[in-house]
């Protein structure tokens, strides 16, 4: 079923805007539509884009991270502001319970909105975090209960009631692994057919014009941060720059596309750390015309939900 509107959120994590400094920047080695910069310059953007900086620290000192970041995206509310700290890696119990009852998609299920997480995730990793799944673990269970955690993009999303997407599914074409061309997967056994990133983007936009709002999360581009690895910044950047603007070329009327990130790492691979450079907001479509209205973090999530009203 095509939806009147389309929505398509492409979180990328640890990208900021950092110095035009090819010597530790890779967004300053290639002319990526994440390239943006301290300056408040960067790429031209294709089909009207329109870009933003938005404040990642959100009023709490130390270093922006993940779990609190992520929490605020998907709820429009300050979750640093409410722990008192910025929580590094995976919600603990406690933002788990904030950030359950204000998750952007228990809002939209209350309002018979759909949603889709188009990540594909390991049957077993799935049924280690007590969600349901069809299909036998594909990974030893035993492994996998030792290292499964949940993300906030997880809690936020089980928090609407939604269905999670399996490996199966990306094996069928109907979800895609966190690396876009499903590499890294099949390294694990995972039996994907192994996908260009402007493929990759058929299949997104495919289950996106049969939702409302549909996420996709990549988080390859922190990993390169933490690693201070040049060569795998610029891989994955290449990949998500070539599924991006494959999105962008497939967006129907109406359909808007976002991306954005939760801190800064991959801009500044002089440090293992995350940064406190603010962060890429990007909208295409109907998205456009409204991006200036994110200040930070918080004003992401009310600005995909007015993209649907």
């Amino acid at each position: 079923m095509k939806v009147a509107v389309a929505v398509l959120f492409l979180f990328v994590d640890g990208v900021g805007a950092g110095r035009r400094d090819p010597d530790v920047n890779p967004l300053a080695r290639g002319d990526f539509l994440l390239s943006r910069f301290e300056d408040g310059g960067g790429s031209a953007l294709p089909r009207g884009g329109r870009a933003v900086l938005a404040d990642a620290c959100l009023g709490v000192a130390g270093r922006p991270q993940s779990a609190t970041g992520q929490s605020t995206i998907l709820s429009g509310e300050n979750a640093p502001s409410a722990l008192g700290q910025h929580l590094l890696g995976f919600p603990n119990a406690r933002l788990r319970s904030w950030l359950e009852p204000r998750s952007i998609f228990r809002a939209l299920a209350a309002e018979g909105r759909s949603a889709a997480f188009a990540n594909a995730y390991p049957v077993a990793h799935l049924h280690a975090l007590g969600l349901p799944a069809d299909g036998e673990p594909e990974l030893p269970m035993e492994i996998v209960r030792r290292r499964s955690r949940a993300s906030a993009t997880t809690v936020a999303f089980a928090a609407g009631g939604g269905r999670f997407r399996t490996w199966g599914e990306a094996r069928e074409g109907n979800a895609l692994t966190h690396d876009i061309t499903g590499v890294r997967a099949n390294g694990y056994g995972a039996g994907i057919p192994p996908r260009t990133p402007e493929e990759a983007a058929g299949v997104l936009l495919g289950i996106a014009r049969a939702h409302d709002l549909t996420l996709f999360e990549h988080f390859e581009t922190d990993e390169a941060g933490h690693a201070r690895s040049m060569e795998r910044a610029l891989d994955a950047l290449d990949r998500v720059d070539r599924f991006s603007r494959a999105l962008v070329n497939g967006l129907g009327p109406g359909d808007s596309l976002v991306v954005a990130s939760d801190h800064g790492n991959l801009e500044d691979l002089g440090t293992r750390n995350h940064t406190l450079n603010p962060v890429p907001v990007i909208g295409f479509g109907p998205a456009a015309e409204v991006v200036d209205s994110v200040r930070d973090l918080t004003g992401i999530a009310p600005m995909l939900r007015g993209l649907l009203a």
